[in-house]
């Protein structure tokens, strides 16, 4: 266990030196990368993603990234019998994306159901993986073991379809946090194979680690929409304080931030700390002595501070779906004409171009 261990946190040191060194590309040339990123619409976007990914996408697009945000929306359906109000969903999360800063003349935003070509792609990846690959994947194996029923074909080809949606726009760049790691290395696995099949096709995209460590939720577990534990974007500044005042924390007094530990207080202390510009070190010290109550009164007046902004213009544009579904249109435009044109060059290799 302790050699698995090593190997695991050697590999995860590498891919911190490569997201490092391509930070450092992204600087020196933003414009000559492609972010691609994205969400399944299944709830409101909540606390955790905005620190996590949000921001992160947002810093890249001022610094002249060009951006490709996925509505995962086929991915609903992975877990469950029916979508659910899907478009209400999907509308919400077009909104929270241009409240939090995402730019829709910089960044587009498209539904991967409305990308039929995008969707072809998934298959010819499925045929350059093993089925023993895919029952790997941890996301895979989580979520089967989770469920209450055996899991369904598009479950377990999830990490494929994922692929599709980096290798159709020819993604560089993939924001990723240390859990997300192995779905990004089975399509740097699908590129290699197929280039080295059909020909050089498809760049090997990298991924970019965020510098904000999982968050954790009410319940101390991860912050998740599914579990129910999260501080949603949108919530109002009453809920907001009744779930941090009812945040798990543990029995010792003194504050201090220590991750490994105390990852309950560590993880209110990041909250505040990223959501201020301070040291979560910085924060403890301040607290001291003064108790989880403190620590969580901080967090529920940094929170809705921080946030209150953003819930002004999000209440604004869900107040005008016209807008927020013509978005997704230009979005979803943009997006066809480059998997078309990325399915052609595929059925070119593949010598499957008939009609020329």
């Amino acid at each position: 266990m302790a050699r698995t261990h090593e190997g695991e946190d050697a590999s995860f040191r590498r891919s911190q030196q490569r997201s490092d060194s391509l930070e450092r590309g992204i600087r020196t040339s933003p414009a000559s990368h492609l972010v691609l990123s994205g969400d399944r619409p299944t709830g409101d976007l909540h606390l955790g993603h905005l620190l996590g990914t949000l921001a992160n996408r947002i810093r890249l697009q001022r610094l002249g990234v060009p951006l490709m945000l996925v509505i995962a929306d086929y991915q609903v359906i992975t877990d469950r019998d029916a979508v659910g109000p899907l478009r209400q969903r999907v509308r919400s999360l077009v909104a929270d994306y241009l409240a939090a800063g995402v730019d829709p003349e910089h960044t587009a935003i498209f539904a991967h159901s409305a990308v039929p070509a995008l969707n072809q792609l998934m298959l010819p990846f499925l045929s350059l993986v093993t089925d023993a690959e895919l029952h790997r994947n941890p996301t895979v194996k989580a979520e089967s073991s989770a469920a209450d029923r055996p899991p369904s074909a598009l479950l377990l080809t999830y990490p494929v379809h994922q692929a599709a949606d980096i290798l159709f726009c020819g993604a560089t760049v993939v924001p990723v946090g240390r859990d997300q790691l192995p779905h990004l290395e089975l399509t740097r696995v699908i590129v290699r194979r197929f280039n080295e099949r059909y020909g050089a096709v498809f760049e090997l995209p990298e991924a970019l680690l965020s510098p904000v460590p999982v968050l954790l939720g009410t319940d101390g577990q991860k912050m998740s929409k599914s579990r129910g534990n999260a501080i949603a974007l949108g919530a109002d500044e009453d809920t907001t304080a009744r779930l941090l005042r009812g945040a798990k924390t543990d029995s010792l007094r003194h504050i201090t931030y220590e991750p490994r530990s105390r990852p309950e207080v560590a993880s209110l202390l990041q909250i505040i700390a990223s959501l201020g510009g301070r040291s979560p070190v910085e924060i403890a010290t301040e607290i001291g002595g003064r108790g989880a109550g403190a620590l969580k009164a901080m967090a529920a007046e940094v929170v809705n501070e921080s946030l209150r902004p953003l819930r002004s213009r999000r209440r604004e544009l869900l107040a005008d779906p016209g807008y927020l579904d013509g978005v997704l249109i230009d979005g979803v435009a943009q997006a066809n004409a480059i998997a078309n044109e990325t399915l052609q060059r595929v059925r070119v290799a593949m010598a499957m171009d008939y009609l020329g």
